[in-house]
């Protein structure tokens, strides 16, 4: 049975469509909506914990043709607000999927909406801004009063409704004869195929995000590693303190909000993008090398270049110029904004665990480019 229901922004617009997945309290669902390009890989960008607080909006039009299954989640359930497509497929083919990605909603508790035009909304959030909205099958006007209350995500502490609530301990799988490191992953929204890449070349002991410095250096880590996350980097409670605890005492590697966090701690500064960058084919260029890689990215704010004294810019996107990676001049520490495990994504960037691995080898940096500095000027970056 169809089930009519309606997306409305804060700003007004609606749009409509019918209700799929799980049904919400009173008819309605509210969050912040934002827009992804992948082409495929929606159940991992669905259980990517990064989106919480987030209203997920897929611009590929087929959405569910091949299904779901347990070992493509990124994270222990969903945390995303929502979801909405143009069509969810009413049938799954695919040899590996378990099944429905509809049935899994339920399950999981997420509300969908579909049928939307996703282009005329795409558009409008590119045009407007990622905006708080709500939608469901409530009244029109109880779906405007609920985008009007929601906050969004500025200013909001994401990351303590996704952390987990104790360690974690992931053997290595590294199965040549070099002695594998020991890595510490604080968990700010930590995806399982991170863990993944950083088991290839240590033993990985995930911690809390609120856990102290001083709590991570008795593991005697040979490295520590910044995951991803949800929301506005200035509201994560304690992370900036533990950072600066840790800098100088041990290699560092941050991806995405571990990032914005690391520059932060290094006296950075950060602001929100007008709709953020949430997709698998962004091209960000490698400063040191000129190499051009296309890269999977998830993430609203962003560092702002020229604000991180004692660190150099190492890639650049394309597309706006925004910074995608820094490295320290005099501590073993760097960080990307994008995503080199990718899941979903292109594989270009797994060299970067590679360079963690060496890092905490004690073997000295990548060479940078003497055109480094003009590279950044010739794109024209603010």
């Amino acid at each position: 049975m169809i089930r009519e229901a309606a997306l409305v922004l804060s700003d007004g617009e609606v749009f409509e469509g019918e209700a799929i997945g799980a049904e919400p309290p009173n008819g309605v669902t509210s969050g912040e909506v934002v827009f992804n390009t992948v082409l495929t890989g929606y159940q991992e960008v669905i259980t990517d914990p990064s989106y919480a607080g987030q209203i997920i909006t897929f611009t590929y039009p087929h959405i569910g043709n091949y299904g779901v299954n347990p070992v493509d989640h990124e994270s222990r359930r969903p945390f995303c607000r929502g979801v909405i497509v143009r069509d969810m497929a009413r049938r799954r083919s695919n040899w590996r999927s378990t099944g429905d990605l509809e049935a899994f909603m339920v399950d999981q508790g997420i509300a969908g909406l579909a049928g939307v035009d996703t282009r005329r909304l795409t558009t409008h959030i590119r045009d407007a801004g990622a905006m708080p909205g709500a939608f469901g099958t409530a009244s029109e006007s109880d779906l405007r009063a609920a985008a009007a209350a929601e906050p969004g995500t500025d200013g909001v502490d994401l990351v303590a409704t996704v952390t987990r609530p104790e360690s974690e301990y992931f053997a290595t799988t590294r199965d040549d004869r070099k002695p594998p490191h020991r890595v510490v992953a604080l968990d700010f929204g930590l995806k399982a195929t991170i863990v993944h890449h950083l088991r290839t070349i240590a033993h990985v002991e995930v911690v809390p995000a609120h856990t102290a410095a001083a709590d991570i250096l008795a593991l005697r880590p040979d490295g520590v590693f910044l995951s991803n996350g949800p929301g506005d980097p200035t509201a994560v409670v304690g992370a900036v303190d533990t950072i600066s605890g840790l800098l100088g005492e041990v290699p560092i590697f941050g991806i995405c909000l571990g990032h914005q966090l690391l520059a932060a701690a290094l006296g950075g500064e950060t602001y929100k993008l007008p709709f953020g960058h949430h997709g698998g084919n962004h091209p960000v260029r490698n400063l040191a090398t000129g190499a051009v890689e296309i890269t999977s990215q998830n993430h609203n704010f962003c560092v702002a270049d020229s604000s991180i004294p004692g660190a150099d810019i190492t890639h650049i996107n394309l597309n706006d110029h925004t910074v995608e990676g820094l490295r320290c001049r005099d501590l073993p520490a760097f960080s990307v904004q994008y995503h080199p495990e990718a899941g979903p994504g292109p594989h270009d960037s797994r060299y970067l665990f590679a360079q963690f691995d060496d890092l905490m080898a004690g073997l000295p940096a990548p060479a940078t480019s003497p055109a480094q500095g003009r590279l950044i000027e010739g794109l024209g970056h603010a």
